[in-house]
């Protein structure tokens, strides 16, 4: 798309879309042709999603697709270190808004165990250990480039970024003091398909920056790379 040229890394791929609506249903085509895949090849799929408000529409429409969705997992790809009472939850949005219909039937994994922060985030690297990587990841990015629970200069990142870093870390932010649990790096770089949903002038701005900057800044620059795949809106 014109609007990428010359923007992005070799391998990186981009679509510019109309609006939000459009982004949705574009992004829920392509993860539920990966999923059906997935289950064709290996008897089963893997989705890590993001939370946050921005994915609803998305997840509406992905709940919709004609899935075997009794072989899906789902889970995510970082989460507040909250119950799934809490408002901030990433898992009760997920139940709330994928996980219904036919979807039901999809086998949801939480990142929050409540036993306590690191033995939960030891607990989801254990998970991964024996398995082979997530079918499709689901990345957003916040206006400062972070990605997951991988924020700039926080602490721990330099591990979250790492290839051969842990699988999940808790983390924390100064801008954002709740207690996290994020999959790293080394984890979310290992799926066959990555995606990058994002939205507004301001977000492709950050893109843009993260990539002449170190990613200790931007986080999101260390997944710039191949085979990640954009979708982009106003």
């Amino acid at each position: 798309m014109a609007i990428f040229d010359g923007f992005l890394p070799a391998g990186v791929q981009a679509h510019a879309l109309a609006d939000a609506s459009v982004q949705a249903q574009v992004l829920a085509q392509r993860v539920a042709a990966a999923l059906a895949q997935a289950v064709a090849e290996y008897g089963d799929a893997c989705l890590l999603v993001s939370g946050g408000r921005s994915p609803v529409a998305f997840f509406h429409a992905l709940r919709a697709a004609p899935l075997d969705w009794a072989k899906v997992r789902v889970s995510l790809v970082d989460e507040r270190w909250v119950p799934e009472s809490d408002p901030n939850s990433n898992a009760a949005l997920v139940k709330s808004h994928l996980l219904q219909g036919a979807a039901a039937a999809a086998q949801f994994e939480p990142l929050y165990l409540g036993v306590s922060q690191r033995a939960d985030a030891q607990a989801v690297t254990e998970r991964w250990q024996s398995r082979r990587a997530p079918d499709v990841v689901v990345l957003g990015m916040g206006g400062d480039a972070h990605t997951a629970s991988l924020f700039p200069r926080a602490e721990g990142l330099a591990q979250g970024l790492a290839e051969d870093g842990p699988l999940c870390l808790p983390m924390q932010a100064s801008a954002a003091p709740t207690a996290r649990v994020s999959c790293t790096a080394a984890l979310l770089r290992r799926a066959p398909v990555q995606l990058l949903a994002i939205a507004g002038q301001e977000k492709l701005q950050a893109l843009r920056e993260a990539l002449t900057c170190d990613a200790l800044d931007k986080p999101i620059k260390a997944f710039l790379r191949a085979p990640l795949c954009i979708y982009w809106c106003p």
